[in-house]
């Protein structure tokens, strides 16, 4: 059974382990006044008190224990992702070189040598315990890092879908509806052989965030054409066809000035290829099947999907029924079939979704 000395969570925690009670008291004689203490006398205890909420910041570990040894304790320390980062200190009678090197080997970052010197004991400790404060404080600053520039992403998306807004009253709901449906899509794909190594979980969420800028392009299409209400003729069809370019071209321009590994480059290929046609029949470039990019196939079907259930100055919204059967009967034409596999098997979370965020005055339960 483990025993606990001087639990102080303020100061550096140590986990000696060994199965001789005279090895542990020297130990922990040792290094009780600047730390605190937890020890164990066999590997599988050890390895259930690195576990814990509150891990070590450094194990010392004996090598020569009956069944499991220290070897074996510290592979499977730097096999699990919860344990690997504690640094491990072998504390052993084995004065060969062979064992020195399995130790390295195995991800160990020092020897301790019996008979224990204590101010030895007391250094290496201190240097492997300020260098494991030193790394997670810099992991801790990566993080923070990290989080900010994940607002900074979500609030250029939003000012830029905000502004796309100011232009076509009707744009904010289908906006939240259609980066919903996207998501509800890749989550279904990503376990599709075609699509989960490039549908990771990173990647479905960039997705999510960008998707509110597939009509990006509108915010530079006339007043009369886009806020007509009436059928567009052919003329101006063409014209309104121009927003997939000028939203690529929008957004692609802010990537160049951020990098081409910037958040915005699944925005502008959304932007451009979301009114592409899984037989070619579509624009601005008429690509068909893969080659069009797996985001704007599923722009596509989330767009038109919203688009039949939406009420129009220009048409009256379809039924939930009457628009799930036109997306089937488009599959192998407009839409990736894969795509409509995948709406098929969540026709109902479209469905929540739509209620989740109707616009007003709308009844999406029909």
């Amino acid at each position: 059974m483990p025993f606990r000395k001087h639990m102080d969570s303020s100061r550096p925690k140590i986990l000696l382990v060994d199965d001789n009670p005279g090895n542990l008291r020297i130990l922990a004689e040792t290094l009780r006044h600047d730390y605190t203490i937890v020890v164990a006398r066999d590997g599988e205890t050890a390895l259930q008190l690195a576990r814990e909420s509150n891990p070590p910041d450094v194990i010392l570990l004996d090598v020569m224990m009956p069944g499991m040894d220290g070897f074996e304790v510290c592979l499977r320390l730097k096999s699990d992702p919860i344990t690997w980062s504690i640094p491990v200190l072998f504390v052993t009678a084995l004065a060969e070189t062979e064992a020195e090197v399995r130790g390295l080997t195995v991800g160990a970052v020092d020897f301790i040598t019996k008979p224990i010197v204590p101010r030895l004991v007391k250094a290496r400790v201190r240097s492997q315990v300020e260098l494991k404060r030193h790394k997670d404080h810099l992991e801790e600053l990566v993080e923070q890092r990290t989080r900010e520039i994940a607002i900074t992403q979500e609030a250029t998306i939003h000012a830029l879908a905000s502004l796309a807004e100011t232009r076509d009253p009707e744009t904010g709901g289908h906006i939240r509806r259609t980066q919903h449906y996207v998501r509800i899509l890749a989550s279904v794909l990503q376990r599709h052989p075609r699509f989960r190594d490039t549908l990771t979980d990173t990647m479905v969420d960039m997705l999510f965030k960008s998707a509110p800028l597939h009509d990006m392009g509108k915010v530079g299409i006339p007043d009369q054409i886009l806020l007509k209400p009436g059928k567009l003729t052919a003329e101006e069809f063409e014209r309104m066809k121009d927003h997939t370019l000028l939203g690529y071209k929008t957004l692609e321009a802010a990537q160049r000035s951020l990098g081409s590994t910037s958040f915005l480059h699944l925005a502008s290929e959304i932007a451009f290829t979301h009114h592409e046609k899984w037989d070619g029949a579509g624009y601005p470039r008429g690509l068909a099947g893969d080659a069009i990019p797996i985001s704007g196939r599923l722009m596509a079907l989330a767009d038109v999907f919203d688009a039949l259930i939406s009420c129009r100055v220009y048409k009256s919204a379809f039924s939930h029924p009457e628009a799930e059967r036109i997306i089937r009967e488009n599959r192998n034409t407009h839409f990736d079939p894969d795509v409509v596999d995948a709406f098929n098997a969540r026709v109902e979370d479209f469905r929540q979704t739509a209620l989740d965020f109707a616009d007003p005055e709308t009844d999406p339960s029909r």
